[in-house]
């Protein structure tokens, strides 16, 4: 989305706390971004969190993430969004 990220994620041996997560990843995005040339704030400085219970959530949510372009009307078929990422399978 042009305005907004959706990232699903799921911790691994408790290296890492999604704050901390968040915070590294809002850094290299940065990084990468001033490496190219684009030296704006495009980051606010908090984030919302929501704890996917289920499958049925879980499911629930990518479709809806997966919606967001064709609700917003820039594109007809989610399958046609250029940024359209991957989900791969979160379970242990």
């Amino acid at each position: 989305m042009p305005d907004h990220i959706h990232f699903f994620c799921a911790q691994r041996n408790d290296k890492k706390n999604l704050p901390a997560f968040i915070r590294d990843f809002k850094r290299w995005t940065t990084s990468e971004l001033k490496r190219q040339g684009i030296d704006e704030k495009i980051w606010q400085n908090e984030f919302f969190d929501h704890l996917l219970r289920n499958d049925e959530s879980y499911e629930e949510k990518w479709i809806y993430t997966k919606m967001n372009p064709v609700r917003k009307g820039l594109c007809d078929n989610p399958d046609d969004w250029p940024y359209q990422g991957e989900c791969d399978n979160l379970s242990p």
